[in-house]
């Protein structure tokens, strides 16, 4: 049994999640209370030090493993689904999920962050507006390479789609408006319609209206 310490909120849990239901492995949620400090503990840091989810603990080879795109990578080796056929399509999907850690999730993820976990009168202005601006620029990528086809990579979904999917079916407000980016829209669609996608607070424990 594969289990997956996570919360509803995060979008890197989100991809890992998404990944493990899609790919039929039998896998479980397991709550970490991040804002009530749970991933700052020395239990928790006893599973992984870094402090962060999603973390996958596989019991049957007593095997932990962290970072959203490493648990994918994990997961599509040992169930053979949402992967590329080629050893260049393979590359690509990698590169995919590096674009997306570095331009897109990881400032998706502090923007959401800002702009509705903090208290109204601590979020920045400037700081938000800068990163909605670098947003911008990586959602352009995104639509134009989506352009007149329906995966990232090869012919049918993989990881590479499911990373860079993580942040954007979030309801929280950060600046993304579906209208706004067409290929993106359809996509989304797309991996929405696939059996078993379920959204974020629907697959995994935890959500903002569980903190009232």
């Amino acid at each position: 049994m594969i289990k997956l310490y996570c919360f509803g909120e995060s979008g890197n849990s989100y991809k890992a999640a998404l990944t493990l239901e899609l790919s039929g492995l039998a896998w479980e949620p397991v709550k970490v209370d991040f804002f009530g400090g749970e991933a700052r503990t020395p239990a928790f840091r006893q599973i992984n030090a870094m402090g962060e989810v999603p973390v996958l603990v596989d019991t049957a080879d007593d095997y932990t493993l962290t970072q959203s795109g490493a648990i994918q990578d994990y997961i599509v080796e040992q169930s053979g689904k949402l992967t590329a056929s080629t050893a260049e399509g393979r590359r690509e999907v990698l590169r995919w999920i590096l674009w997306d850690n570095h331009k897109l999730s990881s400032q998706a993820g502090m923007t959401r962050f800002l702009m509705n976990f903090l208290p109204e009168e601590k979020r920045p202005a400037e700081v938000i507006g800068f990163m909605q601006g670098r947003l911008k620029a990586a959602y352009a990528v995104l639509n134009d390479a989506l352009d007149g086809r329906d995966w990232l990579v090869g012919n049918h979904l993989t990881i590479a789609d499911i990373a860079c999917c993580g942040y954007l079916y979030y309801p929280e407000p950060f600046g993304f408006d579906r209208a706004d980016w067409p290929h993106i829209d359809a996509w989304l669609t797309r991996i929405s319609e696939t059996p078993g996608w379920k959204a974020p607070y629907d697959l995994m424990p935890g959500s903002p209206a569980d903190r009232g």
